[in-house]
């Protein structure tokens, strides 16, 4: 029975979330799916095309209703978000970074960022750089601790996970500042 992409995509999420990154390769996939792993290429051209949906996918998940006003909390409800969707799938920090690094896809998190200091009146050179910042906190947070909670889980290290470094402090000192330059 042909698959559709959907099918295709969703089974990639679910191997994905089941056995990692690493785990991820067109032939496993293929093997998931009961075809050839060259069938897929008709749905995705490449490696690189499937993680960007996988990526894209991870974030369309994670989304959540934006409810605050204020710019500083409407920038804390896309990186908590970004944050969330990225935690729940085993490695998802690593492929939504990555696909984004690439210029793959994932980039409705900095675009949502971009606006909401865009709206916040900060002048076009900080929009870029203050987005990417924030960007770059929660990915590297995530990453971070979803590389940690796997290697104690997996008991390949003596880790507290206590020892994790407090998100929401971490991103209201990014706030800060720009709030401060904002001033």
């Amino acid at each position: 029975m042909p698959h559709r992409r959907a099918d295709v995509l969703a089974r990639a999420v679910a191997l994905l979330d089941a056995h990692g990154l690493a785990a991820l390769t067109m032939r496993r996939l293929g093997a998931e799916l009961e075809v050839q792993p060259s069938a897929i290429y008709h749905h995705f051209a490449s490696k690189q095309a499937l993680l960007a949906a996988v990526a894209d996918e991870i974030l369309a998940r994670g989304a959540r209703p934006r409810t605050a006003v204020e710019w500083p909390d409407r920038l804390r409800e896309v990186c908590t978000e970004l944050r969330h969707a990225m935690l729940a799938c085993t490695d998802g920090a690593d492929v939504v970074a990555t696909v984004w690094a690439f210029g793959l896809g994932a980039a409705a998190p900095v675009a949502e960022l971009e606006k909401v200091l865009a709206d916040a009146g900060a002048p076009a050179e900080l929009v870029a750089v203050a987005s990417r910042t924030l960007l770059h906190y929660v990915f590297g947070h995530a990453f971070e601790e979803q590389t940690a909670r796997q290697a104690v889980s997996l008991g390949a290290v003596d880790r507290s996970l206590e020892s994790l470094p407090d998100f929401e402090l971490g991103l209201d000192l990014v706030i800060d500042g720009l709030r401060a330059r904002l001033a």
